[in-house]
Parts: C-alpha cells; sequence; structure tokens
C-alpha cells in the first residue's frame, strides 16, 4: 500500500523540479540574444576610460622612441660620427 502511495506521490514532488528547469531554460533560451548583442555592442565601442588609456600607451610609446632616437644621436655625436640632421653641441677642445 505504502508503496503506491510513493509511487502517486512522485510525481507531484519531482513535477517542481520539472517546472523549475523549465523556467531556468526558458529565462536562459530569452537572455542569450540579449547577451549577445550586448557583446557585440561592447566589442564595438570604446569608453572614454579605454580611448584614454590607448592614449597614453601611445604616449609612452612615442617617448620611449623619442628617448631611444636621443641616445643613438649623442652616442653618435659622442664617437665624431653625427648624421647631418643630429644637432651635436660644440665640441671643447683641451
Amino acid at each position: 500500500m505504502s508503496r503506491y502511495i510513493l509511487t502517486a506521490l512522485f510525481p507531484v514532488v519531482l513535477s517542481g523540479c520539472v517546472v523549475g528547469t523549465v523556467a531556468r531554460t526558458a529565462v536562459d533560451v530569452a537572455t542569450i540574444p540579449v547577451k549577445v548583442v550586448s557583446a557585440g555592442v561592447d566589442a564595438a565601442t570604446t569608453s572614454q576610460s579605454e580611448a584614454d588609456e590607448k592614449r597614453g600607451r601611445d604616449l609612452r610609446k612615442a617617448e620611449e622612441a623619442r628617448g631611444r632616437e636621443a641616445r643613438k644621436m649623442e652616442e653618435r655625436c659622442r664617437k665624431g660620427r653625427p648624421l647631418p640632421e643630429d644637432v651635436c653641441p660644440a665640441v671643447q677642445q683641451r
């Protein structure tokens, strides 16, 4: 007798799980297009902070390149082999 009662109650008890799973799946299916569009818009646009970071990186790279070129020019001037565009300080003679 108890076996029949358990068998009869089993679908009723599990129906909550099934309804929860179906509802969760429906929500997931409904939110997927929103997530995809949101990711696409985020990838296609640049926020102000991202633009500022990129500008800062570009400025640092340009400054590093100018520093490298200045060191190379100083080295050429020191060795006495400047390029025509190099601006060397006046050489002091002893």
